[in-house]
């Protein structure tokens, strides 16, 4: 077995990790026997060289074996997750939680799996947390809150133990904004295996090389996307706000493009819309929503993604046909409504 040290030249000289020195890192990295600083040389320098599709899907690959089974393989054929690789800093509104319980109105299972915010001051297990989800819930309970509420969120670090060995290497190197393998690899290796994902990431170089990661992890359809702001900065959600580059994969490999508010009828919003803030400030948000005072830019966002997500499963011919009954679910009542049942669902 090849140790992170030794592969750290090879990547400092812009080689490529052949699979099985792609798996020995990935391995030495789950477990607790190279140091935290060698762990820290090996992703900086992996990260400064660039990761390939091949090298990502083979650390994807490595942490699907080891990451726990919650038994929810009945659902997964139908299922979606909708999720962002983080790291943009952009400090975005948690989009995908909403539009997950959009989702769950409409009947389609959603398997979501994230975390609490590294990268932003309110990830997406943060506000699922106040908004009633329990992250400690069991498999068992999961597999309830599937059938009752129609979606269920597995907080990453109850389903993947090996990622502990690396958490404090990540979280160290995000202080100074340093992004790593582990940006990509969490949204590749949900637990349930959903058939479908809409995955959000910070650029379009890192969009085209999700989308072909998904492909080669044989994922039946999905969409990679990023919100194109300028100069090359991106959001890792699809927006109202931005251009958003779109890369296709599975059953959707074939789109390829550049999607603007105005080609779903909706109106261009300024960036500032679709800002969050913390757990108080984005549950503010929530409220004001689904009050019908959220701003108008953050709504047609979350209905937009939504209603990709409902094209991605098949229960729409085209994105525009989604607009519409996502926006009902999100305000009309029905996704208040979900978060209700949640909270008494969880209820200890």
């Amino acid at each position: 077995m090849t140790g992170l040290s030794q592969l750290i030249p090879k990547l400092a000289a812009g080689q490529e990790l052949d699979a099985a020195e792609a798996r020995d890192a990935a391995l030495a990295l789950a477990t607790p026997e190279a140091p935290d600083a060698e762990k820290a040389a090996f992703l900086t320098a992996f990260a400064d060289k660039g990761e390939t599709v091949a090298e990502v899907a083979a650390f994807a690959t490595v942490f699907r074996t080891l990451s726990l089974d919650p038994g929810l393989e009945a659902w997964a054929p139908q299922a979606i997750d909708i999720v962002g690789t983080g790291g943009d800093h952009m400090g975005g509104f948690n989009v995908s939680s909403l539009a997950t319980l959009v989702l769950a109105c409409a009947g389609v299972p959603v398997m979501k799996h994230g975390n609490r915010g590294i990268t932003s001051k309110c990830g997406s297990a943060d506000l699922l947390a106040a908004l009633g989800v329990d992250l400690a819930a069991p498999p068992e309970k999961l597999r309830r809150a599937m059938s009752e509420l129609g979606f269920v969120f597995f907080f990453a670090p109850n389903y993947h133990p090996a990622f502990k060995h690396v958490a404090a290497v990540r979280k160290a190197l995000a202080v100074p904004g340093r992004r790593t393998v582990f940006n990509f690899i969490g949204p590749l290796i949900n637990p349930g295996r959903p058939a479908h994902v809409l995955l959000g990431t910070f650029s379009e170089d890192w969009a085209t090389r999700l989308a072909a990661t998904l492909e080669t992890l044989g994922t039946r359809a999905g969409l990679a996307a990023v919100g194109v702001i300028d100069d090359g900065r991106g959001i890792d959600e699809l927006t109202t706000a931005t251009v958003n580059r779109v890369r296709g994969f599975g059953r959707l490999a074939a789109v390829d493009g550049r999607w603007r508010a105005a080609d779903f009828g909706l109106s261009q919003a300024p960036f500032a819309d679709i800002r969050g803030g913390d757990v108080p400030a984005n549950l503010a948000l929530v409220e004001a929503i689904l009050a019908g005072r959220g701003p108008a830019g953050l709504v047609d966002t979350i209905v937009l993604n939504a209603a990709v997500a409902l094209w991605i499963v098949g229960r729409t011919a085209r994105v525009v046909d989604g607009i519409a009954p996502a926006r009902e679910f999100l305000l009309g009542g029905a996704v208040q409504a979900k978060i209700a049942a949640t909270r008494e669902f969880y209820r200890p």
